[in-house]
């Protein structure tokens, strides 16, 4: 229990550490190539953030704890919704001027909803994980064709800001971004294995240990991510982390560890947790793109939606340990 427990406590530092680096690396290596700044954004920003989720969701398939794999990805896009946006908001107010935000929101939300029709019958399947792997690949040829068409927008413009002024040489940055990969492998095995650990220990599900210190371990990239760009006044950037992350680990990693390993979940797990992803999918657009006015993430939606990740989170473990 006590190296289960030291797993967990340096695995996320180092996950969270080697996440950056590889956000890093991988951002000013497409810059230096040429990469659209919009692209990378959206896809190489996006997947950086994203990176724990996959990571941590694909070894805990090929361990068979794909109860743990579901849950990283359902938690972490429950965390991204209502602790890093309610958050970032309550810090400072967002207003949504990007079309490329306004235009993902609908997206994200029909995506989640196809995601939770997937597991109406409880179950994960082998052609649901494809279905989303399919869609994921559409994605990422419609993120590559409106980066190149779509010139002038709010977002495309702090991403620029976010990412100009390096001039350092390539080789420092590529050396980060194998680093930073391979620990991000290896943090992620010994999170893994301690999260199994615990579970087993505690003898509560690996779902639930994925939606709660997993889930919101692997969040933690987005939510310093957001808070970095809302100090620099890049509000848009702070939406899109959430928005791109949460698309990632809906297709690509859930996507992923149903390939590897198809999934049974219980009843509870699809109108808890299942339900109330979709719900805060729906109050986050609601609240982006506004109803008869300019959408706007206030103090007030972003407190609601951080009262959310409170409440939940307490009633995860109060039932369950």
């Amino acid at each position: 229990m006590m190296l289960a427990s030291l797993a967990i406590l340096l695995g996320l530092p180092l996950l969270i550490w080697s996440a950056e680096r590889f956000i890093h690396g991988a951002s000013f290596t497409a810059g230096y190539y040429g990469v659209s700044p919009l692209f990378i954004g959206m896809f190489i920003i996006g997947f950086g953030t994203s990176a724990p989720e996959i990571i941590v969701s694909v070894f805990a398939a090929l361990q068979g704890n794909g109860g743990l794999a579901l849950g990283n990805a359902y938690g972490s896009n429950i965390t991204n919704i209502t602790l890093v946006a309610g958050l970032t908001a309550l810090i400072s107010p967002i207003a949504v001027q990007s079309g490329i935000i306004r235009k993902e929101l609908p997206l994200l939300l029909a995506i989640s909803f196809f995601s939770v029709w997937q597991l109406m019958d409880f179950e994960l399947s082998h052609d649901d994980a494809i279905s989303l792997l399919g869609i994921f690949v559409l994605l990422i040829v419609w993120s590559i064709w409106h980066a190149k068409n779509d010139k002038g927008d709010k977002l495309a413009d702090e991403v620029t800001e976010s990412i100009k002024g390096d001039k350092t040489q390539l080789k420092p940055h590529l050396v980060w971004l194998i680093l930073g990969l391979v620990v991000l492998v290896i943090s992620s095995r010994v999170l893994v294995w301690g999260a199994v650990e615990i579970a087993t220990y505690f003898e509560v599900s690996d779902v639930i240990i994925g939606l709660t210190i997993i889930g919101i371990g692997t969040s933690l990239p987005e939510l310093i991510s957001s808070l970095i760009a809302v100090k620099k006044g890049e509000h848009e950037m702070a939406i899109g982390n959430v928005v791109g992350s949460n698309m990632f680990n809906t297709l690509a990693v859930i996507g992923l560890a149903g390939v590897i390993q198809p999934v049974t979940v219980d009843a509870v797990f699809f109108y808890r947790d299942a339900l109330l992803m979709l719900a805060v999918t729906v109050a986050l657009l609601v609240f982006c793109l506004g109803i008869k006015k300019p959408g706007r993430l206030n103090r007030l939606e972003g407190g609601a939606l951080l009262s959310c990740f409170v409440i939940y989170n307490y009633y995860l473990i109060s039932t369950s340990f």
